[in-house]
């Protein structure tokens, strides 16, 4: 007996010992710490009306994954499945649809929309994808142009913009509570910086997105939204609007940071979602 439980205790330790020589490109935590499998996380994903996957805009990992899921989702047939993105504002609207529509070439949609640097390598896989299984794909940022704008020159800026031009944002007046933690932070590391003006473009950002993720969704609908992490970290960001005005939607939350050591992380750490992917900090940048 004393032979066996040696031999057990042998194995365990080789077995957490090899765990830790393979570096793994991700683990995936809980809120509460524990360690789950990637199907463990997509059927939890299936289960809920809205996702939102918080990034970092310039890791691989994420956006592979991301990919993963969004293939994952649009295939099911049980449940009509949008694409919403942070990556693209809602006056671009017009080009995506025109191009899965095949209105418009590759070339011209990508000569006039504004894309991102890194968005060959991370977002237009899937943007390709949403096309080519006819899921809808909402662009749902405000133009940064009025997001500028409001920075420069607070909240009044949009009230002078042309009815057209109000339509590629939330609904006028925007209630922002500058209290919300998540914004208290923001103006802290800017070292007061912009004052209330920067809390103001970032929520109007926030506002926006919700606005046309429930503008997008029908009934018995599913979003998968990509954004980064400070949109959507501690149910606050775009979450926080949407709950501020409807209530029964199923939403669940992806963080995704960094970390020496992906074994090893602080708790507190992973607080910030119902999900946290945790990649090597030596991982490979997109930029």
């Amino acid at each position: 007996m004393i032979k066996l439980l040696a031999i057990s205790i042998t194995a365990f330790f080789i077995t957490v010992l090899n765990l830790n020589a393979e570096k793994p490109a991700y683990i995936i935590y809980t809120g509460q710490g524990d360690t789950v499998l990637y199907s463990e996380l997509l059927k939890e994903i299936k289960s809920h009306d809205l996702i939102f996957f918080g990034e970092l805009h310039n890791d691989p990992i994420a956006h592979w994954l991301q990919f993963e899921i969004a293939k994952e989702l649009i295939e099911d047939p049980s449940r009509q499945t949008h694409i919403g993105m942070e990556m693209f504002e809602a006056d671009q609207q017009i080009l995506i649809d025109e191009y899965f529509s095949n209105q418009i070439s590759q070339s011209s949609f990508e000569s006039e929309a504004r894309l991102w640097n890194n968005y060959d390598t991370d977002y237009k896989p899937i943007l390709e994808l949403a096309k080519e299984n006819n899921a809808q794909l909402i662009a749902t940022n405000i133009p940064r142009r009025y997001a500028s704008s409001v920075f420069r020159d607070g909240l009044e800026a949009l009230d002078s913009l042309s009815n057209e031009a109000k339509q590629w944002m939330a609904p006028l007046p925007i209630d922002i509570d500058i209290t919300i933690p998540s914004y208290v932070s923001i103006a802290e590391a800017a070292g007061g910086h912009g004052g209330d003006n920067l809390i103001y473009a970032q929520a109007v950002k926030d506002a926006t997105m919700a606005h046309f993720i429930l503008l997008n969704m029908g009934l018995d609908d599913q979003l998968f939204h990509l954004n980064g992490s400070y949109h959507s970290n501690n149910w606050e960001g775009i979450i926080w609007f949407i709950e501020d005005q409807v209530s029964g939607y199923e939403i669940i939350s992806i963080n995704t940071i960094l970390a020496d050591d992906p074994n090893d992380v602080d708790l507190e750490e992973l607080a910030a979602a119902d999900f946290t992917i945790v990649i090597p900090r030596s991982m490979t940048r997109t930029y």
